[in-house]
């Protein structure tokens, strides 16, 4: 695990006062997911992080994957997870899986951790009040006409902002898991880093930050590039540097920062307090990316 020093840490108090003024009541979206999820260490860094950004008066919205916990489970009942595109393949025992851990296990634990800390959090599903909208996602094959069928795995048709809306008025920190749902009440595995990325549009947020388990984006050297504007993108997408479960994190960074997201950040959620790095100093860590 990666730790900072005590200089980071002095640094950090030092500048922390004008971006609690600048991003004072302001949505700060982030999705949590990684080793961050896992290391015990971690897990409760990111829990006095998110508190403490909700106390200076910022509004936190935690979206979190669970893919590790799902394995795991997936494992235990003999069941091999199979991915498409950076995409979970999800059957209808998949899906049970899915729902079982992310809405039930994991986002409870987080909510717990939250709370713990002296914050307010609030455990949610896209089902409830229906407020993630989802429709059936088919992916493009080698073909132009061909479309993959990967089960009940979603995209996004809509979000309702007015639940998150109204916790975040209230104090209260929203706990999300991805999991939508169509009209006729059929339920989706959505794509954590595609519900954090449209929850930062629509909530007007002046941040999206993307937690992973590697520095940020790295060109085909491994050298982390810190800024990445949507033609430099295009580029790293067609010549393959981008590709696996870094396409769906990308894409979703890049539609937000188009539609008006101030800044996205892909950061490194190994990174002891991560988050309060990224927020409150100016160098920040990972990849910033902007829509030019």
């Amino acid at each position: 695990m990666i730790d900072i020093t005590p200089q980071e840490k002095a640094n950090i108090l030092s500048e922390a006062l004008p971006y609690i003024q600048r991003f004072f009541d302001k949505t700060i979206v982030i999705k949590y997911g990684g080793n961050a999820m896992i290391d015990e260490e971690l897990k409760e860094g990111f829990a006095q992080d998110v508190v403490l950004l909700k106390l200076v008066g910022m509004n936190p919205v935690v979206v979190h994957g669970g893919g590790p916990q799902i394995n795991d489970l997936l494992d235990r009942i003999g069941k091999k997870g199979e991915f498409i595109q950076g995409m979970r393949v999800t059957d209808a025992e998949t899906m049970d899986v899915v729902e079982m851990v992310l809405g039930g296990h994991v986002n409870k634990e987080i909510v717990s951790m939250i709370n713990k800390h002296g914050g307010k959090a609030v455990g949610l599903t896209g089902q409830d009040g229906h407020f993630i909208r989802a429709r059936k996602m088919f992916l493009k094959g080698t073909n132009p006409d061909e479309l993959v069928d990967i089960g009940q795995v979603g995209e996004i048709e809509k979000i309702d902002p007015s639940i998150v809306a109204h916790l975040d008025a209230a104090d209260f920190i929203p706990v999300i898991a991805p999991i939508g749902v169509d009209a006729s009440g059929e339920s989706y595995n959505i794509n954590a880093d595609l519900v954090a990325g449209k929850l930062a549009e629509v909530l007007h947020a002046e941040k999206l930050i993307l937690m992973t388990n590697t520095p940020g984006v790295l060109d085909k050297d491994s050298n982390l590039l810190t800024k990445l504007t949507a033609r430099r993108i295009d580029e790293l997408f067609a010549d393959g540097t981008i590709s696996g479960g870094m396409l769906p994190k990308i894409a979703s960074a890049l539609d937000a920062a188009k539609s008006g997201v101030n800044s996205v950040h892909i950061i490194d959620g190994r990174v002891k307090h991560a988050l309060l790095l990224e927020v409150l100093t100016e160098q920040g860590v990972g990849t910033m990316i902007r829509a030019k």
